[in-house]
């Protein structure tokens, strides 16, 4: 429990207490339990017959060619706003638990490149702990869901996303998938994972920065590809 709140003061000191006993449970099981949180209080709250409007004006306004029939089969399948909680709980959870597991193997393999000793154990320890400000983001997203209409769409309570906290992005835009997707909290958890490196193997930042940014450069530039063509 210390570690948790010593992430925040003082996390050196938590990571290099995790070079000798790594741990991942507890961040995973805050992040993950926070997330299945706010996405119940969502669904659970959320006006359902706006919801099920929502979700029509954002299937035209990725395929404005659809006919009426077209429309009515594709809300015929569509889950209402209570089931789509009930899905997509879960979901969200085994979601991170996979991203966990992709990031453990990654550093695993960045531990081989740079010549570092990094067990997987280590890797998913790395992961999880550099995340947990991410909980930030729930904690936030659950208090607007207290405090925002019901007929408010999910994305736009992602406060500490560039969309909506700094723009304000047309559903459909070139640029919306990137903007609603990058956090601020990314800076955090990037210097988390870059400390938690340079702490266990003595390297420099540079190493370390590289390391923790790689995969979201990625991800990220594949998103800036996607809206530029």
């Amino acid at each position: 429990m210390s570690h948790l709140i010593n992430i925040f003061l003082e996390p050196a000191k938590v990571f290099t207490a995790l070079k000798e006993k790594p741990t991942f449970w507890a961040p995973f099981l805050l992040v993950a339990g926070l997330t299945v949180v706010s996405t119940l209080a969502y669904f659970m709250t959320v006006d359902p017959a706006w919801f099920a409007e929502h979700q029509v004006a954002q299937m035209l306004a990725q395929n404005p060619e659809m006919t009426k029939e077209q429309i009515a089969q594709a809300q015929a399948f569509m889950p209402g706003a209570r089931v789509s909680g009930y899905i997509g709980a879960p979901v969200a959870a085994l979601f991170l638990g996979i991203v966990f597991a992709i990031y453990g193997l990654y550093y695993l393999l960045a531990g081989k490149v740079t010549g570092n000793a990094v067990s997987y154990k280590h890797g998913l320890a790395l992961a999880a702990w550099a995340s947990v400000p991410m909980a930030l983001a729930s904690l936030v997203a659950i208090g607007g869901v207290l405090t925002s209409s019901n007929q408010t769409p999910f994305e736009s309570l992602q406060l500490l996303n560039i969309d909506p906290l700094l723009v304000q992005l047309p559903v459909g835009h070139d640029w919306g998938t990137l903007a609603k997707s990058f956090s601020l909290l990314n800076f955090w958890t990037w210097f988390l994972a870059a400390l938690g490196w340079k702490t266990w193997f003595r390297t420099g930042w540079t190493q370390a920065v590289v390391v923790a940014l790689l995969p979201s450069l990625v991800i990220y530039g594949v998103m800036v590809l996607f809206a530029i063509l």
